[in-house]
């Protein structure tokens, strides 16, 4: 045996003894299969064969997993019990995940969950699937056979004593609480009693809201970090969601949004839409997670950065989003869903408002907000919160009115801002477009203080400059009104955010009828001269 020949077989022996000791199995396909419900009646046919695939149709087949080189393939399925028969939603190759290595079958080891789900690691490993919940039980094959109740009596005997041991837990521990005056500060908003176990000591964990019950939700990629943490971009089931996730020391304003999003009425298309709540990990390492709908734009800011506005598209923006706002501080005692109270933002900006795939906008973050119930105090809350830039003069100045329409005019200063943000980027009227800049960026740079601040909106009463060439186009001077009007010094002189919602509609239709008649004067005046034709902005 030569040099060489020796050489290779030596590290053809290495290879394989250093796959045997790391114990992993490198999955290279999966069976690839996606429900589809026209194929349901073929789904209960052919029981016949062995395998657990075979009995199913609309199978797709084999796929092959690739991903980045230092991260573990796996394979994955998921699946429902329908009236005792297996029905099969998806299965495919699945990314690094650290609850699937080293596991050589594809095994739900939960109880009872809604949807089955389980991962595992080599070719073709999730051919077969089953269910062997941590209580011992031997694992049932998933095939189109009735799976494995639990006996009636235990399932009982679980639904009617956990709820009462819960109920005495927290009033004992409501009581110890009492007894030593741990609340020497109550919390600003009092809580619903569906969220009244998160202000306890040790909440335990949380009832799983119904869309969370369809595992497996899988965390992509960051999209952005704020105050209170940082916002994914996640994956549930086939649908992309966003993920807020708040470390422990920002419980509070978890709490808070947590509970402004489970108020009466709180669903409307303008307004972020909630899906659910978890709690990840435990003690200091404890993540608190806010799962909401998930819009690919983004914030407006980050539109406005990289986009131009049509004057159809800011009336569009401009419209949505004060419809959302006007909804949000409406007080709605005859809504279907209960009394809807009157909630205040108090951090609104362009950041928080996202923009869904038409452009419409909705609004979002409520961390700060505070909501207004008749015959009840907002309570000892503190006044000067919200980003420094888009305060209002009275909050600058630490002279708050705790009455509720003193709270909407706060929101209604910041909405002057934000539509003079759009304006900005809107390539309507005849004049130079700039970058996109922020509210005072001018005056203030990109990081203000308090004190800067002071010294711009309230000493001086400087504004964002309304440009010139914006008052030649009829829609945009009644916007230049109307923002005035909304940012003016004296709050009882704003306009709420219905009235800006009528102001948008009335300049939509201005400029529809105005529009063509501009048009064919531009095109005049400059065929008149000896210059090419100028393509107007109109």
């Amino acid at each position: 045996m030569g040099s060489a020949t020796k050489l290779a077989f030596s590290v053809f022996l290495i290879s394989c003894s250093s796959g045997a000791i790391l114990g992993r199995s490198d999955t290279q396909k999966c069976v690839h299969y996606n429900y589809s419900p026209s194929s349901s009646s073929s789904s209960s046919s052919s029981s016949s064969s062995s395998s657990a695939l075979g009995s199913r149709g609309n199978l797709s087949g084999v796929v092959t997993c690739s991903g980045e080189k230092d991260k573990r393939l796996h394979c994955f399925a998921t699946w429902k019990n329908v009236s005792g028969v297996v029905q099969v939603v998806k299965q495919g190759c699945w990314l690094d995940d650290v609850n699937c290595y080293d596991r050589s079958e594809c095994v739900e080891r939960k109880d009872a969950p809604e949807v089955f789900f389980c991962c595992c690691e080599g070719s073709l490993c999730n051919d077969k699937f089953f269910y062997s919940p941590d209580s011992y039980l031997p694992p049932v094959t998933t095939t189109n056979k009735p799976v494995t109740q639990k006996t009636p009596v235990l399932t009982t005997l679980m639904y009617s004593l956990v709820p009462i041991m819960a109920v005495t837990a927290i009033v004992l521990i409501s009581f110890w609480m009492y007894r030593h005056h741990k609340l020497a500060y109550p919390p600003v908003l009092v809580p619903t009693q569906h969220a009244f176990h998160i202000m306890i000591e040790d909440p335990g964990p949380m009832p799983p809201s119904p869309i969370l019950g369809q595992k497996p939700l899988q965390l992509l990629e960051i999209k952005a970090r704020g105050r209170f943490g940082c916002v994914w971009k996640a994956q549930l089931l086939s649908e992309y969601v966003a993920v807020k996730i708040f470390p422990i020391q920002h419980k509070q304003s978890w709490q808070n949004e947590y509970e402004i999003f489970n108020l009466n009425g709180m669903r409307h298309e303008n307004l972020l839409q909630f899906m659910g709540a978890e709690k990840r990990g435990n003690n200091m390492e404890l993540e608190l997670w806010l799962i909401t709908a998930y819009h690919e734009k983004g914030s407006l800011t980050d539109y406005l950065k990289a986009n131009v506005l049509s004057w159809s598209e800011l009336c569009l923006i401009a419209q949505s989003m004060s419809r959302g706002l006007a909804y949000l501080h409406e007080d709605i005692p005859g809504h279907k869903d209960g009394h809807k109270p009157a909630v205040a933002h108090r951090d609104f900006k362009s950041k928080n408002v996202l923009l869904k795939s038409n452009l419409t906008a909705c609004i979002a973050d409520f961390g700060l907000a505070l909501r207004f119930e008749a015959g009840k105090s907002p309570g000892d809350t503190h006044g000067q919160v919200g980003t420094r830039r888009y305060m209002a003069p009275e909050v600058l100045e630490g002279a708050i009115n705790f009455q509720r329409d003193a709270f909407l005019r706060i929101d209604m200063y910041a909405v002057g801002l934000v539509l003079w943000e759009l304006a900005s980027r809107c390539k309507a009227a005849d004049g130079p477009l700039d970058e996109y800049m922020l509210p005072f960026e001018e005056e203030v740079g990109q990081h203000p203080s308090l004190e800067d601040m002071q010294e711009v909106v309230v000493h001086k009463k400087l504004r964002p400059t309304l440009r010139e060439c914006w008052q030649k186009h009829a829609g945009l001077a009644v916007l230049c009104e109307t923002i005035e009007e909304c940012w003016d010094h004296e709050a009882e002189a704003r306009l709420s955010a219905g009235c800006v919602e009528e102001r948008v509609v009335q300049m939509q239709r201005q400029t529809s009828v105005t529009g063509p008649e501009e048009i064919v004067t531009v095109v005049t005046m400059v065929t008149n001269v000896d210059y090419p034709p100028k393509e107007s902005s109109l």
